[in-house]
């Protein structure tokens, strides 16, 4: 690897080293001198061939007129490294290439040199490879440097805007389709901002825009990075248009990403610009800064270069390009930094008091407090400035473009400050939980197992088996069963040829399950975790269980889904939650009412999707959907809106829609739901549960599955969680996934919801929950554990829910069985073991008794029985 000393000395040629972009461009700029590992020079002839020597002729090394100085020393620092990875040629040309580079001339002109034509060839072929690749390297160099400095400056810029950057916190929605590098970009913002009082309250897309602009140019730098290290290390072969338009494609990416950056810098510049009144700062930027339209032009320069191949002039333009967005971010800084400070640290210094700053702004900026990554870097700024006592407007403003200048002494210093700043954040930063997500613990794990005792127990008064299914399936199984929904499935990485994803929901792993092992007839229940890429919300989770209850079979017209009805408003009653109602629709219903109103066959699902958020949205809004994306006329809206606002009693409002004339009885699907409805809500009334029930024709369920009923179940209490369980007939399900159509019915409990009204039932009725089922706790004074594990292992030998603890306090003891909840005591203390006894104490009463130790288990146990 190519090696930077003390003395800013880079050595080349190593056996087994490597080449890099940093390398190249502090030769290029001056900063470092080159020195050729003498290794390199030996594997090279030193003079020609005393006997038979070949014909030489003159040749000029060539350096293309149209190269900056900079592109020039980086041309020629590839090209001895090239020529010293190999190539059959005496080492006088790279004594005299680096003598070159050394002499640090503003001019480089190389003498005509007599050359061999294998060595003319040699150099010939070198010469265009090097000049891509020096310029190239540059590039790579200036653009990694800019990167890593970009989002500190825009946080600063945040901050002199009083920018609200609360998006910042939502970049990553866990769906697995936000780039990478927007997401790192947004937690370095957050990082650099933690604890500012600054932000918070300017809206600007230009801010929200940092994530995007920002992270494509990481991501596009490292692609360079990565293609510049290869072609600086590897030999050239014959022929190199291949290799050129694979620079230029990189090289493209890397002008779009610096141009939307220059964009987007050159607004937060303008921006912080006007928020200071500063007569001669403002002259200056107009006299220096670029405009939007020259950074326009030269980007076109450097596409239309792209487009005929001139790939030494893209190269050259690219790196025109990059200065220009380098200097308008320094600007960006600049400004920042004085709309921040510049009033404190300036005011009076400056041109007699340039930066002017309202005396009552300056004093809401003393109490204001910076970010703590933000606040490290301005007090560099400030450092630095009063470290130069500078004075004049032009020169403290010159000094700071120097400051973020790559070829500054103490711009790596800032680059470290700036990494340090970051990671060590990131270090300290505590573990979160993926958004969507919830830890359970103690008294939560409680109520928690309580509820799925109840569930199960309702499922299995009804004769359900238990199933289990893997928690991820083919994806091909789970896609084209949801609808819209489809897009909220959890792709995984393809792992050995198997596309697979995480379930969804239960229902068609179950319909998977039954098609796969041929059954007619099953009646499963199944209490496991599901999971979608939704937005989380309150009640609202990317994780979350499902209790479902499935019958799969024929049975009488109705039975089934009669059943998983009652089934539903068992389980909301006996988990005491409080008042709720289950809507309740007929797919076929809806079909016939979509068909009724003018809606084409094949859009019936994309409508009921639009249909189903009726819950949420209002109908204009829905009308809007499906007038403007889904294609319906108004007419046809306007008449799906008539029906959807039908809902009430079940027995009352189907009467009005059998009643003689009505357009239902003419539609034979509708006509078939109504006969449906009739049965079942008969069976509902005689089991005294239909007054839970509404029959509401806005229901559709998204799903596409559905086949006939179709119900959701509503919360009605104070907490909003929105749908609390939800259901239906699936008919042709299990179908798909074998030869056989069973038919299906079943309901999904979503507990999750469940729990968060629970949770919050329980704090408004002030209930203590137990973390622990502990009925004792034996407790032994001194710091004998046999003891202790001999009379807890008794107890547990009789089945008796107990815990121990050893201490030489009795305090200490009780307290722990206070704060446990652990209704009693056995205390054994030196005293009782002399005696044979213990002592039992009621921790509710504080009563305490005396019994003997030989039968302690059999006088706990009789008190339980009390």
């Amino acid at each position: 690897m190519a090696e930077r000393g003390s003395a800013a000395v880079i050595t080349v040629g190593g056996k087994g080293s490597s080449f890099n972009s940093s390398s190249v461009y502090a030769i290029s700029n001056g900063l470092a001198q080159v020195r050729v590992d003498s290794s390199a020079l030996d594997r090279l002839s030193s003079t020609l061939p005393n006997q038979n020597p070949p014909p030489v002729t003159k040749f000029q090394i060539p350096i293309p007129k149209t190269l900056t100085l900079e592109e020039s020393r980086a041309f020629l620092t590839v090209l001895l490294n090239k020529l010293l990875l190999g190539s059959s040629i005496r080492t006088a040309f790279p004594v005299l290439i680096s003598e070159t580079l050394n002499s640090q001339t503003e001019t480089l002109q190389f003498e005509s040199v007599d050359v061999t034509e294998d060595e003319r060839i040699v150099l010939e072929k070198l010469s265009l490879p090097s000049v891509l690749s020096g310029i190239c390297a540059v590039l790579d160099h200036k653009s990694s440097a800019l990167s890593a400095i970009i989002d500190a400056v825009a946080a600063l810029s945040c901050e002199a805007s009083g920018a609200d950057v609360a998006a910042f916190n939502s970049i990553d929605s866990g769906d697995g389709f936000t780039a990478k590098e927007e997401i790192g970009v947004a937690g370095d913002l957050k990082v650099l901002l933690n604890g500012s009082k600054l932000v918070g309250k300017m809206k600007s897309e230009d801010i929200l825009e940092i994530p995007k602009i920002n992270g494509k140019l990481r991501e596009v730098v490292k692609s360079v990075h990565s293609s510049t290290r290869v072609e600086l290390n590897s030999s050239v072969k014959v022929g190199i248009s291949g290799t050129a338009k694979a620079v230029g494609a990189n090289v493209l990416a890397l002008a779009a990403a610096i141009h939307n950056l220059g964009e987007s810098s050159l607004y937060r510049a303008k921006m912080n610009l006007n928020s200071i009144n500063s007569y001669g700062l403002r002259s200056l930027f107009e006299k220096d800064c670029l405009s939007g339209d020259n950074l326009r032009k030269t980007y076109k320069l450097v596409l239309d270069a792209n487009f005929e191949e001139d790939y030494v002039k893209f190269l050259r333009e690219a790196n025109v390009l990059l200065g220009m967005v380098w200097k308008i971010v320094t600007w960006e800084a600049v400004l920042a930094f004085v709309a921040l400070e510049g009033g404190e640290l300036l005011g009076e210094k400056v041109n007699g008091g340039d930066v002017v700053v309202d005396k009552k702004s300056e004093k809401k900026k003393k109490k204001a407090v910076l970010g703590k990554g933000t606040g490290v870097i301005v007090q560099l700024i400030k450092d630095r400035l009063q470290s130069k006592s500078l004075g004049i407007l032009e020169k403290w403003s010159e000094d700071l473009f120097s400051f973020f200048d790559p070829r500054d002494p103490e711009f790596d210093g800032l680059l470290t400050k700036i990494r340090e700043i970051v990671e060590s954040n990131e270090s300290r930063r505590l573990p979160k939980l993926p958004k969507g997500t919830r830890d359970f613990a103690k008294e939560q794990m409680a109520v928690r197992e309580k509820a799925f005792s109840i569930i199960t127990e309702v499922f299995k008064r009804h004769g359900a088996m238990a199933l289990d299914t893997p928690v991820f399936e083919m994806r091909e199984t789970l896609m084209g069963k949801y609808g819209e929904d489809s897009k909220l499935i959890y792709d995984l990485a393809d792992q050995g040829g198997e596309l697979c994803s995480l379930r969804y929901d239960l229902t068609v792993p179950f319909a998977r399950y039954v098609a796969m092992n041929g059954l007619t007839s099953f009646k499963r229940h199944q209490i496991a975790k599901v999971y979608r890429r939704d937005n989380p919300s309150k009640g609202r989770y990317r994780e979350f269980y499902q209790c479902d209850f499935d019958i799969a079979g024929q049975y009488e017209r109705m039975g089934p889904d009669f059943e998983v009805v009652k089934i539903l408003t068992e389980l909301l009653n006996e988990l005491d939650i409080g008042d709720y109602e289950i809507k309740l629709n007929h797919r076929l219903l809806l079909d016939g009412m979509l068909e009724i109103c003018g809606v084409p066959s094949e859009k019936f699902r994309t409508i009921c999707s639009s249909i189903d958020k009726l819950d949420k949205q209002s109908f204009e809004q829905i009308k809007k959907e499906m007038v403007e994306e889904k294609g319906l006329s108004f007419e046809t809206a306007d008449r799906i809106g008539t029906f959807v606002k039908e809902r009430g009693s079940p027995l009352v409002l189907l009467s009005k829609l059998r009643q003689e004339g009505s357009l239902f009885l003419e539609n034979s699907s509708a006509k078939l739901a109504l006969d449906d409805l009739e049965i079942l809500f008969q069976a509902l009334e005689k089991s005294k549960c239909i007054d839970k029930v509404v029959f509401d024709l806005s229901l559709a369920r998204g799903l596409d599955y559905y086949t006939g009923v179709i119900f959701e179940a509503v919360f009605k209490g104070a907490t909003q969680v929105g749908s609390i369980a939800a259901g239906g007939r699936y008919d042709n399900l299990i179908g798909m996934f074998g030869t056989k159509q069973v038919p299906a019915v079943g309901v999904s409990l979503g507990i999750e919801r469940v729990f968060t009204i629970m949770e919050q039932i329980q704090k408004e009725r002030n209930q203590i929950i137990r973390a622990t089922e502990t009925q004792v706790l034996v407790g032994l004074l001194g710091d004998k554990l046999p003891l202790a594990a001999e009379l807890v292992s008794e107890l547990w030998n009789a089945k008796v829910k107990a815990e121990y603890m050893v201490h030489k306090k009795v305090m200490k003891l009780i307290d722990r069985a206070r704060e446990s909840k652990i209704p009693w005591m056995v205390i054994v203390g030196e005293r009782e073991l002399n005696e044979g006894i213990v002592k039992l104490k009621n921790i509710d009463t504080t009563q305490e008794e005396v019994i003997s130790r030989s039968n302690f288990v059999e006088e706990i146990q009789r008190r339980f029985n009390q």
